[in-house]
């Protein structure tokens, strides 16, 4: 009997590993929002927390683990939690801009954030986009949150005591609170941010309303409690409200925000909560995001790949956010992270296209057109109130990486199909961007004057990451020159970007084969190590920004010597040890270290650089690599677990790399109609596109050693190409792969077949 007992565990073991899931009607509860929570400083595993909120919502809200003011506000190896905050954090390493924190406490009254901490375990903790919930042991407090786009309810389940307390925390850097007890009422604004500068009118204003009457009431400052006033403004301000509370008792609190005033803060509460309690705001929350999520159903994954695919579609959801509200005319406003007015019309924050430009905004482009269309206006804005377009937004201008891919971001939503906003605008603050230092080194192009002249930034004038800068320019002046020509514009208004566009091989060292700083005077930077992070780079080496010639990878092979040495170069990437001179930094990045510990040579697959590299044996007529490095890079480097990315996770890059990589394609050349395949990680993804069609991906054989495409059906008729168009898509489309587990080494062989590039243009 025992033996049997063990050999059907034995059995059901085993098919609970093969186990696949079908249709699935809630994506929603496949996310886990605590994937890549486990992250510090020096080692990311995403350098995310739970965000709690809607899609693209003005505001999302995370318990706190850190102190007030770190940028690792939620770790997942953290002990306590020190308050519930809403936060517009697109990164760490960007921190945040306008937070303020919310923590119930009981018995002695404690309100630093250190103080007020309480031990939490994950076992007694809920977390889920549209809902959150965890028990704080010190305080006997169960908190639960579920947010709207610009507001959020809260639920606090008290013990029997007469000492229950909220605790209010403004932040510091210059803030105001104000307690009005006859209205249960808190309100308050936040002055601070991470990223700068920004008009001085910057506040976050916030009011909180409490379905019970105060018994205490008091105001704080710093580390001292103010008996006297209820209304307070000073560095760092605060305030506790306390009531005697029945065991179970449960204290709601409903909060909104607003970047424009009190009164709209209490509008957008009156809209977007209504009357509506606890339980109809998070039931709300649901169905938005099933509803979002289901834009893309998947089939015929395992457990661990359907929780992956849906953890990794929520991260594409919140960058940037809204930063508009809509008045009391029912207007669209937004104060201006430029001027400080309050000016009508749609604004976005919290992105930096230096990440997104390569597959996030893409996918927008295929999946929520519509969204796009508000971030371009947005863009417009941007431009006429700050007088370039932004880079990095957080929320207005920050100084921080290279390149000039807003052109990029413009160009490729137009080209997919975006209309209906001013677009000649926006071409001219493309060309505006392209031929100007900004009034800081990330807006507009640093050393322009040097590219315009001799064809790249050289390594020798004292600017920073000039490679690096050279072969993004080089890219977007591609796009430009593609915008020009959707919008018909003469050739003697684009040609110079098209021209410019062939300046990569400037930085082609055919010694080493890859790309290398060059001098003004035109020789090459000396000493050379390819394997040098920083100095002509940008948080990578050589071996990661030569691939970075997304508009004319055939005419890099052929400076390589041909499609075979080509690909060659490329299985060298995966070949070599993971080496790395970290010289120019002064000590190893958690970038360098990512790549170090991931057991796949040189590839970096944690940063933005090297990420399109997979897709381009495509390139070289040897599509079944991509395949192969495509799961490999699937099934390794992602998992909807704390430590699930192998890196940054960056505003829904790293997770739409994921999301395009298990649909069967990748945008490596965002602004042309393409899309490069690789092969697709379910039996079947449907996708419900905004025009009413479908795009189904069958791949019925699909399995762990079926990762080869033996052949491709489209629409029923055989295709060879490697590369399927967006346009088509937006047809409606039948794709049917044959999976098998040998590579098919023929397919996708022929030049004919081969993606677009710039230098084999009919």
């Amino acid at each position: 009997m025992k033996r049997l007992f063990i050999a059907l565990l034995s059995v059901a073991a085993s098919t609970s590993f093969a186990q696949t899931i079908g249709k699935i009607t809630d994506p929603v509860d496949w996310i886990n929002p605590l994937m890549g929570t486990a992250s510090k400083p020096d080692l990311s595993n995403g350098n995310t927390y739970p965000a709690i909120g809607l899609p693209w919502g003005m505001n999302m809200w995370s318990p706190q683990t850190g102190k007030n003011g770190d940028g690792w506000a939620y770790v997942y190896d953290a002990d306590k939690i020190r308050g519930f905050k809403q936060t517009h954090q697109p990164s760490p390493w960007m921190n945040d801009y306008g937070a303020f924190s919310i923590m119930p406490v009981t018995g002695k009254l404690r309100f630093t954030d250190d103080d007020r901490a309480s031990w939490f375990s994950h076992k007694a903790e809920v977390s889920k986009p549209y809902y959150y919930s965890v028990y704080l042991a010190d305080a006997d407090v169960t908190t639960e949150i579920t947010p709207t786009e610009r507001a959020a309810q809260f639920r606090f389940t008290f013990p029997k005591t007469d000492s229950a307390y909220v605790v209010v925390d403004a932040q510091n850097k210059g803030s105001y609170i104000k307690i009005i007890p006859a209205e249960r009422k808190i309100i308050g604004y936040t002055t601070k941010y991470a990223r700068g500068p920004l008009p001085k009118n910057f506040k976050n204003y916030f009011v909180i309303y409490f379905n019970k009457d105060f018994k205490l009431a008091k105001t704080w400052n710093d580390k001292k409690l103010n008996d006297k006033d209820l209304e307070l403004t000073v560095d760092h301000a605060g305030a506790v409200i306390g009531f005697a509370t029945q065991k179970g008792e449960q204290v709601i609190a409903k909060v909104a925000s607003s970047f424009i005033s009190f009164e709209q803060a209490d509008l957008n509460l009156k809209r977007e909560l209504a009357n509506d309690g606890f339980d109809a705001t998070k039931a709300k929350g649901r169905a938005i995001w099933n509803k979002t999520l289901s834009k893309i159903a998947v089939e015929g994954g395992t457990i661990d790949q359907t929780r992956t695919f849906y953890s990794a579609m929520y991260r594409t959801l919140f960058f940037p956010n809204k930063l508009y509200e809509i008045d009391a005319q029912n207007q669209i406003v937004h104060w201006s992270p430029y001027n400080g007015q309050v000016l009508p019309g749609y604004m976005f924050a919290g992105t930096g296209f230096w990440d997104t430009f390569r597959a996030l905004y893409p996918f927008l482009n295929l999946v929520y057109p519509s969204i796009n269309k508000e971030m371009q206006q947005g863009l417009i804005n941007d431009y006429k109130e700050g007088g370039w377009l932004p880079e990095w937004s957080s929320p207005g201008y920050a100084n921080i990486m290279v390149g000039n891919n807003s052109a990029s971001v413009v160009s490729d939503a137009y080209i997919k199909g975006m209309r209906g906003y001013d677009i000649e605008t926006l071409w001219q603050a493309l060309k505006h961007g392209a031929n100007n230092e900004g009034p800081m080194e990330a807006v507009g192009r640093d050393g322009v004057k040097y590219y315009n002249e001799l064809g790249y930034v050289p390594f020798d004038v004292k600017k920073n990451e000039n490679a690096a800068k050279t072969l993004e320019y080089s890219y977007d002046d591609f796009t430009i020159y593609q915008l020009g020509r959707a919008l018909g514009k003469p050739a003697s208004e684009i040609d110079i970007y098209k021209k410019r566009a062939m300046n990569y091989k400037n930085l082609f060292d055919p010694a080493s084969g890859l790309m290398r700083g060059k001098n003004q005077d035109g020789t090459f930077q000396s000493p050379f190590s390819p394997f040098k992070w920083g100095g002509a780079f940008t948080e990578g080496n050589s071996w990661h920004y030569t691939w970075s010639v997304f508009q004319d990878i055939d005419g890099l092979a052929k400076l390589m010597g041909g499609h075979s040495k080509f690909v060659t170069k490329l299985d060298s990437v995966f070949s070599m040890p993971p080496v790395f001179d970290e010289s120019a930094y002064g000590g190893v990045i958690h970038e360098i270290r990512e790549m170090q510990i991931a057991n796949m040579g040189q590839y970096a697959h944690g940063n933005q650089p090297i990420q399109h590299m997979i897709y381009l044996y495509n390139y070289g007529g040897a599509p079944y690599k991509t395949q192969y490095w495509v799961r490999e890079t699937m099934n390794r480097m992602y998992k909807a677990t704390p430590d699930g990315y192998c890196g940054d996770e960056d505003n829904g890059q790293t997770s739409a790399w994921y999301v395009f990589s298990a649909m069967g394609f990748y945008p490596v050349t965002p602004a042309v109609d393409q899309y490069v395949l690789g092969a697709p990680l379910f039996k079947k993804v449907t996708i419900t596109l905004e025009n009413g069609k479908t795009v189904v991906i069958n791949a019925a054989a699909n399995s762990d050693n079926n990762r080869y495409v033996q052949s491709l059906q489209m629409n029923g008729k055989p295709y060879s190409k490697n590369w399927i168009s967006h346009s088509g898509l937006q047809k409606g489309a039948v794709l049917n792969f044959n999976m098998t587990a040998m590579p098919n080494k023929t397919r996708g062989s022929n030049p004919a077949d081969f993606p677009y590039s710039l230098s084999t243009e009919k």
